[in-house]
């Protein structure tokens, strides 16, 4: 069916089921229930044969208002707290996923394009490392501890000071994605391009292993939450430059809010990265290696299944709430 034949068959009883959520006078509970699903087996419907049609958009965000009508009665998950990690920002993830999927990419390449400049241009790596960070760990890497840098300072300093910067690294990636997303491209390209090299060179000087040990113990979360802010901020560009039906003023208070939501959302992780690398980070020459790829393994598993996986499965059990009312 034409998705224009489609909207005129179903149009009527769209917006029946808007008055009668909506209206002062609701129907009975079984004739509502009927409207609901017809109501989802439509949105089922359009995200199959129309996946980039604006009807998914407002038969989505009607099921969604009419399900939280139906249940405002219903006591939330425990409180907003819990609600906000364990259901809001999963099905935001869900819906702006692609939004990650273009993060990743964009760091991937650039991450990719550093490690083979590094290859190609012996002063490339002095250029986005600087001559002292360089010149230090060559030091460090002859007396044995490639990851010495790390270890400097006291436990509680690096901590607060790591994190506060990754922290203000963080909303800036959100927030230059003012700049219709080439700001936070930007701040991608950038750390994209430093990893790369920064791993290229110690892999020239023989220590990835050992460098690999160390400095992802506390970069798994850190770097994988800088993507996803990523995502946020091109969210905002997005909101800017692609106002679909609404406003562009809408559009953009919208992307601001779903922004700032999933940047806030990185902030446990971003502190949990400062903690690693101002506390564990430190001792990784002394640790088995099992134990510090088994952090490794563990946080980076964490972040992924949240930001990854587990919004699959929270949309999937809310299509299932929905169509059980």
């Amino acid at each position: 069916m034409r998705e224009v034949a489609f909207i005129k068959k179903n149009k009527q009883k769209w917006q029946d089921f808007e008055t009668a959520i909506f209206g002062k006078q609701l129907k009975n509970p079984d004739e509502l229930a009927s409207l609901y699903t017809q109501l989802v087996n439509d949105l089922s419907y359009a995200q199959t044969y129309y996946p980039k049609s604006k009807t998914i958009l407002y038969l989505n965000n009607l099921a969604a208002k009419a399900f939280q009508k139906i249940y405002k009665t219903k006591r939330q998950d425990t409180n907003r707290f819990v609600y906000f990690f364990k259901t809001e920002v999963p099905l935001i993830m869900y819906h702006y996923r692609r939004y990650v999927a273009y993060a990743f990419i964009i760091f991937g390449a650039f991450a990719a394009i550093g490690a083979l400049s590094a290859a190609y241009d012996d002063s490339f790596v002095r250029l986005i490392l600087g001559d002292y960070y360089v010149n230090l760990t060559l030091e460090n890497i002859k007396k044995g501890d490639p990851v010495a840098i790390y270890k400097s300072g006291s436990n509680w300093g690096s901590f607060i000071g790591i994190t506060l910067n990754n922290l203000y690294v963080g909303i800036l990636n959100v927030v230059y994605g003012v700049f219709g997303g080439l700001g936070t491209g930007y701040i991608l390209m950038e750390n994209g391009i430093m990893i790369g090299a920064f791993q290229y060179f110690f892999e020239k000087e023989g220590v990835l292993m050992q460098s690999v040990r160390g400095i992802w113990i506390h970069g798994a979360m850190e770097i994988f939450a800088i993507v996803i802010e990523g995502a946020a901020g091109f969210i905002i560009g997005a909101s800017i430059l692609f106002p679909k039906t609404y406003s562009r003023l809408t559009s953009f208070k919208h992307g601001v809010k779903t922004g700032v939501k999933i940047l806030i959302s990185t902030f446990p992780f971003t502190i949990c990265a400062g903690f690693l690398e101002g506390f564990v980070t430190r001792y990784s020459n002394v640790m088995p290696n099992w134990l510090s790829l088994g952090i490794i393994f563990t946080t980076l598993s964490i972040i992924t299944y949240y930001y990854i996986i587990y919004p699959h499965r929270v949309h999937k059990k809310q299509q299932l709430n929905y169509a059980t009312i």
